[in-house]
């Protein structure tokens, strides 16, 4: 007999990640980061939907292992809207998710602290192709 999926995890409200975002956009580093060109080309025509694939996906290879590859230098500045988003969000290294996120480093991302991080960097992008 198969096992059932697990259950979804509630996202963050809105207004939670919001307020979030927008005190990691009055730091000057992360404020610098917008979706231009190629990128936000690739997010208006993927979509919300292959936006948050792309970035479970990403985030899975590289940020949830316990100690990711190249950790601090594993996300391109460019690329990718989620690259990007990674960078603007603090979601772009295990260093980052620590300081600005409070998840620790040294042990593998829970699925909980997965979907927090994919809901933030998907609320960026779609703040941006908004805003």
């Amino acid at each position: 007999m198969a096992t059932p999926p697990d259950p979804p995890i509630p996202e963050p409200p809105a207004r939670v990640l919001d307020q979030r975002l927008d005190a990691l956009a009055r730091q000057p580093f992360r404020a610098k980061f917008h979706l231009r060109g190629r990128d936000r080309a690739t997010a208006e025509l993927g979509g919300p939907a292959t936006m948050r694939r792309h970035a479970h996906d990403l985030i899975a290879k590289r940020l949830a292992p316990a100690e990711p590859y190249k950790d601090g230098r594993q996300t391109p500045y460019r690329g990718h809207p989620v690259f990007v988003a990674q960078h603007a969000t603090a979601t772009c290294c295990r260093g980052c998710l620590q300081r600005w996120h409070r998840i620790p480093k040294g042990r593998e991302l829970s699925r909980a602290e997965r979907a927090y991080v994919v809901a933030v960097i998907c609320r960026w992008i779609e703040r941006e192709l908004t805003g």
